[in-house]
């Protein structure tokens, strides 16, 4: 592999220099990296008579693989630590990528050299992992233009440029207005009803700014607890509407509304996924979205979600119902409105339960939740985790290592805090993947895990750990499912290894999982001590949790049913030609199925970074299907209760780890889903575990 010292970007001996990686160093390490790949590919074009794994598709991976993981390290710094030089060279760059992956996906010589692999007498010798390498790559050809004519392989490619480039434009839009807001408030009797913990924040951020008073952002750790517990509601209305309409045309005065409207991008956007669908003689983008996934059809899909909707709105209606009369009658409000909805649920949620969000919270301090997490994984896969050093792009970063029986198995980085300049959200993405080198050296793989959680605040001189809600503990444990996927994975073939190859809409599988422990009472008992006094979660407060888990499960349900029908009919149905606009097909989504419609301000579609910017295009559905799956593999372990072992069954996770983990995108989804069950999924579990079965 190459490697060169003087550009950190071009050194893969090990993990990424981010210590050295200046704005710089970008340019000319992604022009050598395309050369050399495209040198590899011109020699690969070459006609021959024996076309073998070894002499046509190593190569490849390896050119490929180090512009991958270059551009990798350039997007992630780009999401974690934006800063304009960085911006600026990304946006210079990203048209040259692109131009490459998309000339590659066309190359008729390539195409043809796989397909000669495929009609070959050797192909029946290729272990399983490499059929599946042969099968992808052939589909992926034919989504990448291989097949068209010459005359429309320019435009083909012409759209793949322009939709990197604008959808670069969306997120940098919703993050610059994310990170232009700022709410001042004065005095603290109008923040009556908000934790102290979030008041210390919003305190040093006024100092930090030069400013007296109380300073909130729209940034989620800041802005949510206000939707939460302020008692003010024209505070509540104030931040609602100003994250509500965030890169919007509605966007409030703090904004440059010109230059951070997403409007032009998404109706951009749809056109140009509407246009590659046909180009590839499909009727719309969901059916192009939906081959190298699980569900069958856009159709199917849609059936699905509207079956869902079924069964859930009776329960949406009566936690409706219930949460208007208790804001009637127990708060005065007596047109329950958007900014209402969070406050008068935690409201209610405390009477009926006896219990505040903000009650648990003090339960769970960062160190402790870590831990625990970390002595669950060591326990359910028999691995070990372990601290480690590794240059970070941020002093909170930390960097981790796995090891099985001494070996090591993976690493990751942890970067927990929210801070300007950093993508909202949590994701986690790979660093590296795993694969089995020329020479039989084992590269392992190496992910990022990110999330947005209020970092630590000094009180009275004393620096107090930050402190996660339970919602936030799930986020964690989220994020470190497809962090395991990535990291547990036995695949030594990169294209398939890790979530490499696993379909979109089965990839939320291990993540969703992984969430169900954070119910259990045997996890949360070493993974809960109270900052002041140390005491491990009550098991009356535990109690009281469990009892408030499906707490307006509807409502819920309905409100992630809503956002992948509006995403699946966007791409499906509706015509970027025609006179109807977006926000008039959401709107009739939220007629047929929303038990309270937003107000007519509400623009959330223009910071919908999952299916403009983030890959989740006619693929939103996939966080309830593959909760579907993630609820049915959990029911394994309830299971294994019932029979007289415990939640955390090391016989349960083992199987898990080698049916599901282990194997990667080396076989399909369902393949491996059965391989753990025995048997096809199905609903029941997810109806059980969100307390909605009829």
């Amino acid at each position: 592999m190459t490697t060169d010292t003087s550009n950190p970007l071009l050194d893969f001996s090990d993990l990424p220099r981010f210590n050295d990686i200046k704005p710089e160093h970008v340019t000319p390490a992604i022009d050598q990296l395309i050369a050399h790949a495209s040198a590899v590919v011109a020699e690969l074009e070459a006609p021959s008579d024996d076309v073998t794994w070894d002499n046509f598709v190593i190569p490849l991976e390896e050119a490929t693989e180090q512009l991958g993981r270059a551009w990798g390290v350039v997007s992630h710094l780009n999401n974690v630590v934006d800063t304009p030089e960085l911006r600026a060279t990304y946006n210079d760059n990203q048209p040259k990528v692109t131009e490459f992956w998309t000339a590659l996906a066309q190359n008729e010589a390539l195409f043809a050299k796989y397909k000669a692999i495929r009609a070959s007498g050797a192909y029946a010798a290729l272990s399983p992992a490499r059929k599946r390498i042969v099968e992808n790559a052939l589909r992926d050809f034919r989504l990448g233009g291989a097949e068209l004519p010459e005359s429309k392989k320019q435009r083909f490619a012409e759209i793949q440029e322009q939709h990197a480039s604008i959808s670069t434009r969306f997120s940098e839009n919703v993050l610059d207005a994310t990170n232009d807001y700022k709410l001042m408030v004065e005095n603290e009797a109008d923040l009556a009803g908000l934790p102290d913990d979030v008041k210390q924040a919003a305190r040093a951020a006024a100092e930090a700014d030069g400013k007296a008073g109380y300073q909130f952002t729209l940034h989620f750790p800041s802005y949510f607890p206000i939707l939460q517990f302020a008692d003010k509601r024209e505070l509540r209305e104030t931040i609602y509407r100003a994250s509500a309409t965030k890169a919007s045309e509605m966007g409030t005065v703090f904004s440059e509304l010109e230059k951070w409207d997403n409007s032009s991008n998404i109706a951009s956007l749809l056109k140009l996924r509407d246009e590659e669908a046909k180009l590839l003689d499909y009727r719309n983008f969901a059916e192009v979205s939906l081959v190298p996934k699980m569900a069958q059809s856009p159709e199917h899909v849609i059936e699905f979600l509207e079956d869902l909707a079924r069964r859930a709105r009776p329960f949406a209606e009566q936690d409706l119902a219930e949460l208007r009369t208790f804001a009637k009658d127990e708060l005065g409000i007596d047109k329950l409105e958007a900014w209402d909805l969070t406050y008068a649920s935690e409201k209610l949620r405390e009477r009926r339960y006896a219990f505040s969000a903000q009650e648990v919270k003090e339960y769970f301090p960062e160190p402790k939740v870590v831990d625990g997490l970390f002595r669950l994984v060591q326990s359910l896969f028999s691995v070990e985790i372990k601290p480690d050093t590794a240059a970070a792009w941020h002093p909170d970063v930390r960097f981790f290592r796995i090891e099985r029986d001494g070996k090591l198995v993976g690493q990751f980085y942890l970067d927990l805090y929210a801070r300007s300049g950093k993508g909202g959200g949590a994701w986690m993405d790979d660093a590296r993947g795993r694969r089995l080198q020329t020479g039989g050296t084992l590269q392992t793989p190496v992910a990022y895990l990110t999330c947005n959680f209020t970092p630590p605040a000094t009180v009275d001189g004393q620096l107090q750990p930050s402190l996660f809600t339970h919602d936030e503990v799930t986020t964690l444990f989220h994020e470190f499912g497809h962090g395991l996927h990535h990291m547990l994975t036995q695949v030594d073939e990169i294209a398939v290894s890790g979530i490499s190859g696993v379909e979109w809409d089965a990839v939320e599988l291990p993540s969703q999982f992984m969430e169900n422990f954070c119910w259990e009472w045997d996890v949360l008992q070493h993974m809960t001590a109270h900052v002041k006094t140390g005491e491990p979660l009550p098991r009356a407060l535990y109690d009281k949790m469990l009892a408030a888990k499906n707490f307006q499960s509807g409502l819920q349900t309905l409100r992630q049913v809503e956002f992948s029908l509006v995403d699946m009919h966007l791409h499906y149905d509706f015509d970027p030609a025609s006179a109807q606009t977006v926000q008039e097909l959401i709107n009739d989504v939220r007629q047929k199925f929303s038990v309270m419609m937003p107000p007519a301000f509400n623009r959330f579609q223009h910071s919908f970074g999952h299916i403009f910017a983030g890959g989740y295009a006619a693929g939103y559905y996939s966080y309830k299907w593959a909760e579907v799956l993630s609820a049915d593999a959990y029911a394994a372990f309830e299971e294994a209760v019932e029979a007289g072992g415990g939640a955390l069954s090391e016989e349960t996770g083992k199987r898990f780890q080698q049916e599901i983990l282990a194997v990667g995108g080396s076989r399909p989804a369902l393949e491996s889903f059965k391989a753990f069950r025995g048997r096809e999924p199905s609903i029941d579990a997810l109806l059980r575990h969100s307390g909605m079965q009829s």
